[in-house]
């Protein structure tokens, strides 16, 4: 380990999400320039950096500095000063206001605006709202430097240096003395782990309570984000924070539950129903199902009724307008969702959930309701609006989400609706449903409409089977197949595969075939074949365009088959030549196929999203991208809201439709087989779905329920409501 000091000449690269960076270094120690590489945060031309690390042998640019530590120095030479202010370090100085400055103050320039900044109004093209820029730039520089002593200090990587001074502002270092593990509740990008890493680093025990009982409330937040659930037993719950936190003293962990209970922070509540004597909530979960179920019993209470001879008029009118006729079994859904103030309507693909939810939103119009259509994602919506005629909505849009307020329709201020539809009622957790409820007046109908054999919501909770299950909301489940859906191997497969029942093939052969299974159990042959499928085989025999038409959904993000390799290899295959921005372990190409990874309200574009490329500036900065003809703006510095989607998980997919699946099935992923993970990739295909891979894995996916299992209590409290 060794050390080296000198003036930053050049920033050849600078990942703002890591602060990785390489630079050109002018080093006194040094003969020529010196090629530095390393975490080293924020650095502009003519700081000055003091460097711990080591020489290394890059064998495509030779010889260069990897700094494992970096202290950030102010400039020392005037011509320094005069670079580093004119990079644009300083918001508000640019290169001219920076020669002015230095014509005017020389090398004593920093410390004017250290000590007295007001003298900088005395330059030419500084006024009073300048200025102000500059100080506040200025003062943040010196904030962040001394933040990122103090992590340097203690040893800590100072790649979060910037995150966490904007959110604490200038008390940053005070908030980390104090409790570094709000970092993993209050920053994007740092959880537990790195907080716990900050905080033993600071010198706090393993033991110390406000670990134990970050760690309690992590393991609570980790299951929720990962398997769903809004509580967990207590002794699961002990369990997995002892060996989250490597602690071998239970009662530690116990006494700490019962401490967080005491501050409100969790609630613990026997719930012998689903055979937990003590369930540990987050705070915030149990009031959640809590307010669901109660307003969702004080819809139903709400007498709002219809004359059913009235609805009978309509419905039959809708009948003869479409020319349809509808089995008993659609009539009931119809009615059901039509006569009560809350309903369900569930059942598979090729059931008749498009029909009747067709039926009921213009049967209802006509009869002079006011009706909202809405659905948890922007694909879905728009299959909505095409299966009724009418505007549908995503329900972030719907409630007018804003990112400083929240929801702009809330409990104070309701819409205005008579009916309230929403599709894909699988993928709605807690969380926006509560949101939903409390924009609903009491004299609005909520008709629900979804596949409760899907994949639940990735948020926590299982709304629709917990409604279901609690027998209290009127629900119609749809098992009739009609003869043109069974027809589809699509169709026949996706209830085979729900009943735990191996697929069958097609009798078909392309291009009337709409469903294979290939068995392939190479994993490097299986990579291969999916290639070629999505490639050349679909389009060949198909006509589909692999750029638009085919989809390809996995389970998981690693292997040979997951969603990193099969993006980077689909790519090089189907757009080899766009233009190319390389962000870290990212190429992004004009061109390329994008999926939004996260809700940007701002931008409006939400959270599985599908869009694609349209050009990449360099100068600006700017990543632009269109999803369903709509313009999108990116900075650079938001590049990790979008991945490519060549590949995605099945996850990402739900609410979406695709004339071509093609989807591995492989023992590698067996961590997230389950039954309704293949039925709900298989029900994304409209016109093709090719399924691969090992058939021990599908067996394996088949009897693996797992999926279906999730900690919730909100049938137990809409039992109860409904007993009030």
């Amino acid at each position: 380990m060794c050390s080296i000091q000198g003036e930053v000449i050049t920033v050849v690269y600078h990942n703002p999400d890591n602060g990785y960076v390489i630079a050109r270094l002018d080093s006194p120690s040094e003969p020529g320039q010196v090629n530095v590489v390393g975490l080293l945060g924020d650095v502009a031309p003519g700081e000055s950096l003091r460097l711990t690390g080591e020489w290394v042998e890059h064998p495509k640019f030779g010889r260069q500095f990897k700094a494992e530590s970096c202290e950030h120095l102010l400039p020392a030479s005037i011509n320094g000063i005069r670079r580093f202010l004119g990079s644009g370090a300083v918001k508000g100085i640019g290169e001219k206001t920076a020669d002015r400055l230095i014509s005017r103050f020389g090398s004593q320039i920093l410390d004017i605006m250290d000590s007295d900044p007001e003298q900088l109004l005395e330059v030419e093209g500084i006024g009073p709202a300048k200025l102000k820029t500059i100080v506040s730039s200025w003062q943040e520089k010196r904030e962040v430097r001394g933040l990122m002593l103090f992590l340097q200090t203690h040893g800590v990587a100072t790649t979060f240096a910037h995150r966490i001074f904007r959110h604490y502002g200038v008390n940053a270092v005070q908030r980390l003395r104090a409790n570094p593990y709000d970092l993993a509740y209050d920053i994007h990008g740092i959880g537990f782990r790195t907080a716990d890493e900050v905080a033993l680093k600071l010198g706090f025990a393993e033991d110390a309570p406000q670990r134990l009982e970050a760690g309690v409330e992590y393991c609570l937040r980790q299951t929720a984000d990962g398997a769903g659930h809004m509580f967990l037993p207590r002794p699961t719950l002990a369990e997995e924070a002892a060996k989250l936190l490597g602690c071998h003293d239970l009662e530690l962990i116990e006494e700490q539950i019962d401490a967080l209970a005491e501050r409100k922070r969790l609630v613990i509540e026997p719930l012998p129903e689903k055979g937990v004597a003590e369930a540990v909530f987050l705070t915030y979960f149990y009031r959640t199902e809590r307010e669901i179920a109660s307003r969702l019993q004080g819809l139903l209470d709400h007498v709002s009724r219809l004359d059913p001879q009235k609805i009978s008029k309509a419905v039959e009118r809708e009948e003869q307008r479409q020319s349809l006729t509808l089995s008993e079994e659609q009539r009931a859904a119809v009615e059901s969702a039509c006569g009560h103030k809350v309903s369900i309507i569930t059942g598979g693909p090729g059931t008749g959930k498009t029909t009747i939810t067709r039926v009921v939103v213009r049967a209802l119009k006509a009869l002079g309701l006011k009706i909202s259509l809405a659905a948890p994602t922007g694909r879905a919506a728009k299959r909505l609006a095409e299966a009724t005629g009418f505007t549908a909505t995503t329900l972030h849009r719907l409630l007018r989400y804003q990112p400083a307020t929240g929801f702009e329709f809330n409990e104070e201020k309701k819409l205005s609706a008579d009916v309230m539809v929403v599709d894909e009622v699988s993928m709605l957790d807690c969380g926006l449903c509560l949101s939903l409820l409390r924009a609903l007046p009491l004299t609005c109908r909520l008709v629900f409409v979804g596949d409760e054999n899907q994949l639940p919501s990735v948020g926590a909770g299982n709304v629709l089977g917990d409604m279901i299950e609690s027998g209290v909301v009127p629900a119609v489940r749809l098992t009739h197949i009609y003869r043109q859906a069974r027809e589809s191997m699509i169709v026949v497969n996706a209830h085979r595969i729900n009943e735990g029942e191996f697929p069958l093939g097609s009798p078909e052969a392309p291009p009337k075939a709409d469903f294979f299974w290939v068995e392939k159990e190479n994993l490097i042959e299986l990579q291969a074949l999916v290639l070629r499928m999505v490639c050349e085989r679909i389009p060949e025999a198909y006509g589909l365009d692999p750029m638009t038409d085919v989809q390809v959904l996995t389970p998981m993000h690693k292997g040979e088959v997951g969603t990193v390799a099969l993006n980077r290899l689909l790519q090089e295959r189907l757009n080899p030549d766009g233009r190319e921005l390389v962000r870290g372990q990212r190429a992004y190409r004009v061109g390329d196929r994008i999926l939004q990874l996260r809700n940007n309200y701002d931008k409006e574009v939400f959270n599985g999203d599908l869009g694609r490329i349209l050009a990449i500036d360099t100068e600006d900065e700017t990543l632009h991208a269109e999803f369903d003809g709509r313009e999108v703006e990116y900075g650079f510095d938001e590049l990790d809201e979008i991945g490519l989607a060549y590949a995605i998980s099945v996850h990402k997919s739900q609410g979406s439709e695709y004339p071509a699946v093609v989807m591995p099935v492989v023992s590698q992923h067996y961590m997230l087989l389950q039954r309704n993970l293949i039925y709900t990739g298989l029900t994304r295909a409209r016109k093709l779905a090719v399924l691969m891979g090992s058939r021990r894995a599908m067996h394996m996916g088949l009897g693996n329920e797992r999926g279906r299992q999730r900690h919730t209590s909100l049938a137990v409290r809409l039992a109860k409501e409904g007993q009030i």
